[in-house]
């Protein structure tokens, strides 16, 4: 066992973690199925990376093969930690890009996505990396890869590069789980920050048979009499 997880261990609280496994939806035929939960808060698991932001490669992928949510965590924030520092080099961040894009069968809860998508593929795009990526995990069967694609748009939203945000969405507007409602409404809402006008251009075609998940999070930062007018639809 690692010293990383080691510290994560140590820090184990069983009856969070009940409580986790319950919130995460860990029960047969839920998304979560089979999930094993320490019991740890993100702060936790964080102060714990930030201890440990060299690990080699093979040790972080040691960590993603881990049964634990949290030992997964653990190395999804130490790769997202190093792709969003400035001083990482090269030759690391596509490493760890490597190791991403070939284990997203461990990037396997919406916690998971969300805390490295962004920095860990989503710099990488913003940074050159083509785009097609994002395509090719949309178009996937597998949910979290379906969620990876489009909040990894962030950095380039926060950019003022929409284009992939709102292909995706569109691509996406069929997905029949919620947590890809949520995820794509969220995308679209940050999207509406950079350019609002382009936000209503994309619902004006779109809100009427886009779920309506997606809408209400889309719409969350418009007037109440957009939001009316739109949900109306």
């Amino acid at each position: 066992m690692s010293e990383a997880m080691d510290r994560l261990v140590a820090l184990a609280d069983p009856e969070r973690a009940a409580g986790m496994a319950r919130f995460f939806q860990t029960g047969p035929g839920q998304y979560g199925e089979g999930d094993v939960f320490l019991g740890l808060t993100v702060p936790q698991v964080t102060a714990v990376a930030k201890q440990h932001l060299g690990l080699p490669v093979a040790e972080l992928e040691e960590l993603l093969d881990d049964e634990r949510h949290e030992v997964r965590l653990l190395a999804l924030k130490i790769m997202a930690m190093q792709c969003a520092a400035a001083r990482t080099s090269p030759e690391r961040r596509r490493a760890l890009l490597d190791l991403y894009l070939r284990r997203t069968d461990r990037v396997n809860s919406w916690d998971l996505v969300d805390a490295s998508a962004p920095d860990v593929l989503g710099r990488a795009v913003q940074a050159g990396l083509p785009s097609e990526v994002l395509y090719r995990l949309a178009a996937s069967d597998v949910l979290w890869e379906r969620r990876i694609a489009i909040v990894a748009t962030f950095p380039l939203i926060r950019a003022g590069s929409l284009d992939d945000t709102f292909a995706l969405a569109a691509l996406l507007e069929g997905d029949r789980h919620d947590l890809m409602h949520k995820a794509v409404g969220w995308m679209l809402r940050e999207a509406g920050k950079q350019d609002e006008a382009r936000l209503l251009e994309y619902l004006d075609e779109h809100s009427a048979t886009m779920p309506r998940t997606s809408l209400r999070y889309s719409l969350e930062r418009l007037t109440p009499e957009l939001r009316a007018l739109y949900m109306a639809r």
